[in-house]
């Protein structure tokens, strides 16, 4: 599992060992492309002169396809007809790694949308395709049935890629299949209303599905309530809701959280919902958290976007853009750690907040640092300036003075941001940075911490970590003079 938000990587050796199961509507993307530099005398439109032509995996085989592009294996089960399409698609996907168990329709056509391009611009799109026949559906089902309980004892998630063509029109059975199985199931759906995929593990509308099954025009907090009520009445781990240049929110049964879209030059849109399911399976596949894997899907889906068509994302494009995720660290006045918390909690990330005098840093600081900053993404070391150290501690103190143990405090790696005050308290501080968590070091309880009742109201933690015993600032420093007394008689 993830244990910091900063630290995501899609391993190879770990995504090798990921099998994903795909189940949805499978479909072929192809663009024809060429010039156009004149206009048709039958009507006012271009005449494009077609120079290439090119067939691409959409639908529930595009989101095959991105799981293996990012280094997984994937099994994809969906419908095609007995025609040249189907054909295309299945040797395609074979060739790029993807197992291949369709089910044969007879007298059906393969899903092809014929899109015709020209100076990298779309001018039309065509599709062709017909209602799955009612003729032998039940048969039909079966034998999806079949090759889908074969495959989740050998599976690590079930991705459902419903785009209301007929493959997952009743989905309930495939979900009891996974839930019998152990196997998590992550379902991408399409304007069913969401009951339909009741029992599923995790559901991924876009705004659009959402707000059409939720029956209001709900946004920021109010669709966060919405979509954790949901997790309740419907019974899903999680719920997160695409919202293309708003991002995402991430929801539980217990909380949500928002991650925004990541600033990049759109090209296309078009399959990006199919990366972002992708990656969110693998990330749950993997075991991180569902903020960690929304996170990783987020950074697949704005890689994918940037590209032309129906196009798969890598995982080592995934790697170099989390490697490239803005990382700020470094002693700073207040106003500029205001700035920087800003940027950070608009990531997504939750700021940890504790401080002290930190003179003469030892084994007990480090620990108690380690552990405070395992609580959160980022973590701010608030000191004691000299002057109210003196008069905290006494004369002689401190020992090192506030710069240095700024940069000792910086040098850990566990410290992000270190800041000095020079109130009594640090009061003043937290209410300006409101630090979704508090945390002091003794053994007093949560509510005897200074701020902990204006943490406390505005919706953070407080949390009290045990110091390690018999190591003291105040007792090395009285070892010190002790053994300077001893040496001068």
């Amino acid at each position: 599992m993830a244990e910091d938000s900063n630290a995501l990587y899609l391993a190879p050796a770990d995504l090798s060992k990921v099998h994903v199961l795909v189940i949805g509507d499978v479909m072929l993307d192809r663009y024809w492309a060429g010039p156009a530099h004149r206009v048709s005398p039958e009507a006012p439109v271009p005449v494009v002169k077609v120079e290439t032509s090119e067939g691409r995996p959409g639908g529930a085989a595009n989101v095959a396809l991105n799981v293996v592009s990012l280094g997984a294996r994937c099994t994809l089960v969906g419908y095609v007809g007995d025609d040249e399409p189907g054909q295309s698609l299945t040797e395609t996907l074979e060739a790029a790694g993807v197992q291949c168990d369709f089910v044969i329709v007879e007298d059906w056509p393969t899903i092809v949308k014929l899109r015709l391009l020209s100076q990298q611009q779309q001018l039309i799109r065509a599709d062709f395709e017909e209602p799955v026949p009612a003729v032998g559906m039940s048969e039909r089902l079966a034998v999806l049935q079949n090759k889908a309980e074969k495959y989740l004892s050998d599976c690590d998630v079930l991705v459902l890629e419903d785009y209301d063509k007929g493959v997952l029109d009743e989905p309930a059975a495939l979900l009891a299949a996974a839930t019998k199985a152990g196997v998590q199931s992550v379902v991408d759906p399409k304007m069913k209303p969401l009951a339909t995929y009741r029992g599923a593990s995790i559901i991924k509308p876009n705004e659009k599905e959402f707000l059409h099954n939720v029956g209001a025009d709900v946004s920021g907090e109010e669709l966060a309530q919405e979509a954790v009520r949901l997790c309740t009445d419907l019974g899903f781990e999680g719920v997160v809701v695409t919202r293309g240049g708003d991002g995402m929110e991430v929801c539980g049964a217990a909380e949500s959280r928002h991650i925004p879209a990541r600033p990049v030059e759109v090209y296309d849109v078009t399959g990006a919902g199919d990366t972002t399911i992708a990656g969110l399976a693998i990330g749950v596949a993997l075991d991180w958290t569902l903020f960690d894997a929304a996170q990783v899907a987020n950074v697949a889906a704005s890689i994918a976007v940037s590209k032309s068509g129906t196009s798969p994302v890598t995982g080592p494009e995934v790697n170099r853009a989390l490697s490239q995720r803005r990382r700020s660290q470094g002693v700073m006045d207040r106003d500029e750690l205001a700035r920087e918390v800003d940027i950070s909690r608009q990531a997504g990330e939750r700021i940890v907040f504790t401080n002290g005098c930190f003179d003469l840093l030892h084994a007990g600081h480090v620990t108690y640092l380690e552990e405070a900053a395992a609580l959160g993404d980022r973590l701010i070391v608030a000191i004691n300036d000299d002057a109210s150290v003196t008069k905290l501690k006494g004369k002689g103190r401190p020992v090192v003075p506030v710069e240095g143990r700024s940069r000792v405090l910086l040098g850990l790696g566990c410290v992000d941001w270190v800041v000095s005050f020079s109130e009594d308290t640090p009061i003043p501080l937290l209410e300006l940075l409101q630090p979704e968590i508090l945390v002091k070091g003794g053994d007093y309880g949560p509510d005897q911490v200074v701020g902990a009742d204006i943490v406390k109201n505005y919706g953070g933690q407080v949390q009290v970590l045990s110091l390690v015993e018999e190591v003291s600032t105040s007792a090395i420093v009285e070892r010190i003079a002790e053994g300077i007394q001893t040496d001068a008689t």
